[in-house]
């Protein structure tokens, strides 16, 4: 059995990743399934000059990193680590900044911190950043005031402004989404390789924060390593373990133009990546079996995630293990259940049981956000936190129950003071909202409310 181990990282090797035609032709066949959830382009010469660009760029990750990956994910749905995945709802061109990017590598830096002390267990970290540039929608067409429009369907496709200028769905959108994604991983790999993220630093990644319950647990458990750190220091232990850390991009593959583009072949095997980012997901809304998406996904090497709603069936989750992950491979297939906290009791057990029973390795990993949506009386989109965290208990007591592994969290949350979720420790109220509500698409977690999840899981994981 293979060990998580922290000291093998994504190593260079000799190999090269082509974006000739050849061997990849193949992907373009979810062109003949069922598609759902893409954008109508209006000029077709338009897009297929992005995609042809897009195609001869360069890769945004590479094939190395996938694969240790893929060993990160086997170890976590063994129980021997624990998947982190946290970020933006949707990214926006407008906010990919240094500053906002560094926030939420903070923040999930500080709840990985959390989790590794407080539960002894290694964290495999990633963000859903560098490509979550577009999202599923429940509509093609919006209405306001008798002017019908395309839905905003994130800033991959069109812009969030109501004209039918900002609404044209926009192919050259797709490059800038590359453009962004690869600044993006760039800032990643600067603050996780350059000094950001060493564990010695762990009181700092605090600073610029107001104090509150949730910052103040946090800065108890600094103290805690920090007095653990200067203890290896004395005894003379080594340090390189804690300058480093590996970090990982993740985002839906939605559009899938964009991913067929960004498709390479690894000389080593022969092999299909996908290299728009290390991980990548079929939403709820596109995971049919018969669908482009699920076939498209199928002949990548990536490790892939499935979103499970409450309506899934054992019978969707065996057929969807034997679609995309036939010759049950560790790591190769996560299931990230939204149930919702009043149904996750109920609908979770079943799933969990039949694909242990039939003997699937795949890591189950809890998505508390998405099942949890509700409407404020003041017309705002939001969550309640005490829901969020009643899904979390709820999934650790099904796995506990069934005897099996809690692999995960998957959330969006931002780095930043924004008042988009209800409760907390903050006590954000109806009224609060209107403070500082930021999203354009789905509500986040705040900083504060993201330490208060990562507490509560720390504790859960204690427990196992």
């Amino acid at each position: 059995m293979r060990h998580f181990s922290p000291d093998a990282p994504a190593r260079a090797h000799s190999f090269t990743l082509s974006s000739a035609d050849s061997g990849l032709e193949t992907l373009g066949a979810w062109r003949e399934y069922p598609r759902v959830q893409q954008p109508v382009w209006p000029e077709e010469a338009e897009r297929a000059q992005v995609f042809d660009d897009l195609r001869s760029a360069p890769p945004l990750v590479f094939a190395g990193e996938v694969d240790v990956l893929r060993d990160r994910v086997a170890a976590a749905a063994r129980g021997e680590a624990f998947l982190l995945a946290g970020g933006d709802c949707a990214e926006t061109f407008a906010e990919s900044t240094a500053d906002r990017i560094r926030n939420k590598i903070r923040t999930i830096l500080q709840m990985s911190a959390v989790l590794t002390y407080g539960a002894s267990v290694p964290v495999v970290k990633m963000g859903r950043m560098a490509g979550q540039f577009a999202k599923p929608r429940s509509s093609d067409e919006e209405t306001r005031d008798g002017l019908t429009l395309p839905t905003y369907r994130g800033d991959a496709v069109n812009d969030y402004a109501f004209t039918p200028e900002a609404r044209r769905p926009d192919p050259q959108r797709l490059w800038r989404m590359y453009t962004s994604s690869a600044t993006t991983l760039n800032l990643l790999r600067a603050f996780t390789g350059g000094g950001f993220a060493d564990l010695r630093e762990v009181h700092s990644w605090n600073q610029g924060f107001a104090s509150g319950p949730g910052y103040d647990r946090y800065e108890r458990l600094a103290a805690q390593i920090d007095k653990a750190i200067r203890f290896m220091a004395a005894i003379g232990a080594d340090f390189d373990a804690l300058k480093v850390v590996e970090f990982y991009a993740s985002h839906e593959a939605l559009l899938l133009d964009y991913e067929e583009a960004l498709a390479r072949i690894d000389s080593r095997t022969g092999e299909i990546y996908g290299c728009s980012g290390h991980f990548l997901w079929i939403g709820e809304r596109t995971r049919d079996l018969d669908g482009a998406h699920v076939d498209f996904m199928a002949r990548l090497r990536n490790p892939i995630g499935v979103k499970l709603g409450p309506t899934a069936t054992v019978d969707d989750a065996l057929r969807l293990i034997d679609k995309l992950d036939p010759e049950r491979e560790p790591g190769r297939l996560t299931f990230i259940t939204r149930m919702g906290a009043g149904k996750i009791r109920d609908r979770l057990p079943a799933l969990v049981e039949g694909v242990r029973d039939a003997g699937a390795q795949v890591a189950w990993v809890t998505d508390p956000m998405h099942g949890n949506t509700i409407t404020s009386s003041n017309g705002y989109k939001t969550r309640r936190f005490e829901d969020i965290m009643d899904e979390v208990v709820g999934f650790f007591e099904v796995h506990q129950a069934a005897g099996t592994v809690p692999a995960g969290l998957h959330m969006e949350l931002t780095g930043d003071d924004v008042t988009e979720v209800l409760g907390g420790t903050g006590e954000i109220d109806e009224a609060g909202l209107e403070r500082r509500y930021e999203t354009l698409v789905d509500p986040r977690l705040n900083h504060q409310q993201s330490l208060e999840l990562a507490f509560l899981v720390s504790e859960m994981l204690a427990r196992r």
